[in-house]
């Protein structure tokens, strides 16, 4: 395990015992952060561990606060908490999402979903999922052939979208956690999110799933498994829907 997943999987593990204390003050709303999104407490307190643990590597920039430091060859693209929303209204879908980007090119990323442990983890020599309970367990990450359902982020704004997916069946679930729901794209149909792709939210999703079918412009963000199934959804949202 090299040095910087070490150190982020440090880092996620004192956010980890930080959020299961369920401090008060981790609910509390503060000012909007860079990302536009309001910040609350844990936000702010997952944001300054990730930097006290992650800052040696690199510049870091983060939803809460944009630049923590002074730009550099090597960016730290960071949200403290993947699922501020869901973490709130205490829905176990909430994490977070570090990749790190040299001279252009990702190098590493990890994506923890906090509410159940479960890690993912890829480098330029390993692709695995873990936990944070025994982070050195490494597991293969194999496609789920028998996945039911995709993941459509943001779905409700799209209510044009919804009815044409449910006419071809493609069912769907909107969790509310970008970074997670394409850390878990290996396992589900296919991934959709429609709008701003934000650096934070999505690059450490997109190097773990570099392997699959994979579609990202400044429209739309679309990643499956299976190809005809890639090639039909694309189908759906350019001819149909944009």
């Amino acid at each position: 395990m090299n040095g910087f997943i070490q150190s982020a999987i440090l880092a996620c593990q004192e956010v980890d015992a930080l959020v299961k204390e369920g401090n008060s003050s981790l609910f509390l709303l503060h000012e909007r952060g860079m990302g536009g999104d309001i910040s609350n407490g844990a936000d702010l307190r997952a944001e300054a561990i990730c930097f006290s643990h992650l800052s040696t590597y690199g510049s870091i920039f983060s939803e809460e606060s944009g630049w923590m430091s002074p730009q550099s060859e090597t960016t730290i693209f960071l949200d403290p908490i993947d699922g501020s929303d869901n973490f709130v209204s205490q829905l176990p879908y909430y994490g977070i999402s570090i990749a790190r980007v040299s001279s252009g090119k990702t190098t590493e990323a990890l994506v923890c979903n906090l509410a159940n442990g479960d890690l993912f983890v890829r480098t330029e020599d390993e692709y695995y999922k873990s936990t944070l309970q025994n982070p050195l367990i490494k597991h293969e990450i194999n496609i789920n052939t028998s996945a039911k359902i995709g993941l459509f982020e943001k779905a409700p704004e799209h209510p044009d979208l919804i009815k044409k997916l449910m006419a071809q069946r493609l069912k769907f679930r909107s969790p509310g956690a970008l970074a997670l729901s394409l850390a878990y794209a290996p396992y589900v149909k296919y991934v959709l999110f429609l709008g701003t792709m934000r650096p934070y939210d999505i690059q450490a999703g997109l190097y773990l799933s570099e392997h699959l079918h994979l579609f990202c412009d400044d429209r739309y963000l679309l990643i499956c498994a299976d190809k005809e199934l890639f090639e039909q959804i694309r189908s759906i949202v350019e001819k149909e829907y944009f």
